[in-house]
């Protein structure tokens, strides 16, 4: 079979591997789609810690299991299921789990005709049956969407909220449209690139645009009173300190993108999150439970994605995909293997 291995930063090949065979409790999977990210970006370009080379990539995952040809979804970050964090409380708190593996990162990932999926994905419910009318493309997107749905529900998005979204890429647009689901009056869009602005916008269709004087357009478009939810879906420290500055009295932020690891410190106006009573909080992935809810608001049409894929390559071009992502020029790209 074909896939698509990680060597070394600057260098993903596509080789020749021999079909791979499940050992006990695991699961073998025909990929039918494996999209990509910015994440994807990035490893080529620099590599990531989690990474041994060689590895096979791709974690935004969907396929039918070998055997019996259900339709499933992969989860890509693979908590313990046991530790302290994910045993904390009633859902416990498996997005933080210290002990977290990934798809992609730790085993074989989604870039391949077929893959295995470990045991203990299985262990935490990591595969979800596809639902009914949604396709193998459209399944792939629950991944990030899984994402963007942990940081909303962090972010407290709900209704009557005035939402600034930061960042016009794949996961700004799936923060737009689940905003909206979740009931906000109006979603602003920001981003400093006009041309993914307003290719983005085409798409999801914000209550308004805004590409320059972030800070002063939202408190203009909200009568100086500023945004209830600013959700920083970009690397940007600039982003991040624009959205403590633009937020209303007693809004949340959420650093969903996080920065550089060579540059991860920001300048915080601290009597601003003091006086105003602001919410800072982050977010990092998602939970299996987060996996299975988005392929659901997917099902339901709560939150379309199929037409923020813009482009379906075969596997041989994943290269041309991620260079698509980098560029900027696309909102989703998949692969099918």
């Amino acid at each position: 079979m074909k896939v698509a291995r990680f060597h070394a930063p600057g260098d993903i090949r596509i080789e020749d591997a021999p079909e791979p065979v499940a050992g006990p409790g695991e699961l073998k999977i025909r990929v039918r789609n494996c999209s990509t990210c910015g994440t994807d970006a990035k490893i080529f370009k620099f590599g990531h810690h989690h990474i041994v080379p060689p590895r096979v990539m791709g974690h935004e995952i969907a396929g039918e299991v070998v055997g019996t040809g259900a339709r499933v979804q992969v989860i890509a970050a693979i908590p313990c299921g046991t530790c302290a964090e994910c045993r904390r409380g009633r859902r416990g708190r498996q997005t933080v789990c210290p002990n977290q593996e990934s798809m992609g990162y730790h085993y074989d990932g989604g870039f391949a005709e077929y893959m295995i999926v470990p045991a203990k994905v299985l262990a935490v419910d990591g595969v979800n049956a596809i639902p009914d009318g949604v396709g193998f493309a459209e399944a792939s997107v629950a991944e990030p969407l899984a994402c963007v749905l942990n940081g909303q529900s962090l972010a407290r998005v709900g209704p009557g909220d005035d939402v600034v979204v930061m960042g016009a890429g794949p996961i700004g647009c799936l923060h737009v449209r689940l905003a909206r689901a979740r009931g906000a009056a109006r979603v602003f869009l920001v981003d400093v690139n006009a041309g993914r602005l307003a290719m983005a916008a085409e798409l999801v269709r914000p209550d308004a645009v805004i590409d320059s004087d972030a800070v002063e357009q939202v408190l203009k478009l909200t009568g100086g009173r500023g945004a209830d939810v600013v959700i920083t879906a970009a690397a940007s420290g600039a982003a991040q300190e624009q959205a403590v500055r633009m937020a209303a009295r007693q809004g949340r932020i959420s650093f969903f993108g996080g920065l550089p690891k060579d540059d991860p410190v920001i300048a915080l106006d601290s009597n601003l999150v003091h006086y105003r009573e602001l919410t800072i909080v982050g977010a990092n992935g998602s939970s299996p439970a987060h996996n299975a809810q988005a392929l659901q608001l997917v099902a339901e049409g709560a939150v379309p994605v199929s037409d923020l894929i813009t482009h379906r390559l075969p596997l041989p071009q994943v290269l041309d995909g991620i260079d698509l992502v980098s560029r900027g020029t696309a909102i989703k790209v998949t692969i099918e293997p």
